[in-house]
C-alpha cells in the first residue's frame, strides 16, 4: 500500500492515493476476530487475474488508536493508475488454534480514478451478526468446521460507509509523513448496496 515507506513523497505527477478506514467485528462469534488481510479491488469488466488488485496489509495498516472493543481497526492506502474500479471487499482472516476461518466483506463499490492527488473514501464498518434465511454469507462455507466455529457460514455482514473525514484525517496525518501539506479532497464512497451484494453472492 502506499506510504509504507516514510520517505515517499506525494507530487504534482504521483499516482492518485486513496484513504479509507475500515473496523472489522465479528459480534456472533466474538472469540474469532477477523483480522484484514486484503482489500479486493478490480479493474473494471475484470477477466482475467492481472485485472484483480489484491492491496495486502503492511505493518502500518492496523488502526492502534480505535477503542479495542470496537473490532480490528484499520487504515488502507490504495494507490491506483487511472482507470476504472469496483472495491470488491475486504478479505480477512480469524484464527484460534486450531480453527482458521475465512471472512469476505462484500462492497462492490464503483471508484472513477482520473487525477492525481490523495482522496478520502471514508469509513467501512463490517459486523458480523448471525445469518437469517438466505442472506449472504460472511464466508464460504467450506471448509464445514472451521467457517462454523469462527462464525462465517452461519454470519453475515451489516456493512455501513460513513464520512468520518473529521476524526479519520487526523490519524492519518499523524501516521504518514507523506501527508504532510498536502491536501486530502473527499470523495465519499456511496452508501452500501445490500441488494447488490446478496446479488453477487448468490450467482459466485
Amino acid at each position: 500500500m502506499a506510504f509504507e515507506d516514510d520517505a515517499q513523497k506525494v507530487t504534482a505527477t504521483s499516482k492518485p492515493i486513496f484513504l479509507m478506514t475500515a473496523t472489522i467485528k465479528n459480534n456472533y462469534k466474538p472469540s474469532y476476530q477477523p483480522k484484514l488481510i486484503v482489500v479486493n479491488v478490480e479493474k473494471a469488466g475484470a477477466k482475467e487475474a492481472a485485472d484483480r488488485l489484491n492491496f495486502t496489509m503492511d505493518d502500518k495498516a492496523e488502526n492502534k488508536t480505535a477503542a479495542p472493543d470496537a473490532g480490528n481497526s484499520y487504515l488502507l492506502r490504495l494507490e491506483l493508475d487511472a482507470g476504472r474500479y469496483e472495491i470488491r471487499g475486504l478479505t480477512s482472516q480469524a484464527m484460534s488454534f486450531p480453527f482458521v476461518g475465512m471472512f469476505f466483506t462484500p462492497l462492490h463499490v464503483p471508484l472513477d480514478v482520473s487525477k492525481p492527488g490523495v482522496y478520502y473514501l471514508g469509513h467501512v464498518s463490517a459486523m458480523v451478526r448471525e445469518r437469517q434465511g438466505e442472506e449472504f454469507k460472511a464466508g464460504s462455507s467450506v471448509p464445514l468446521i472451521d467457517q462454523s466455529v469462527v462464525g462465517a457460514s452461519g454470519g453475515t455482514f451489516d456493512v455501513e460507509i460513513s464520512d468520518r473525514f473529521a476524526s479519520d484525517e487526523a490519524v492519518f496525518r499523524a501516521k504518514f509523513p507523506a501527508l504532510n501539506g498536502v491536501t486530502i479532497q473527499k470523495a465519499v464512497l456511496p452508501a452500501f448496496d445490500r441488494a447488490k451484494a446478496q446479488q453477487w453472492w448468490a450467482t459466485n
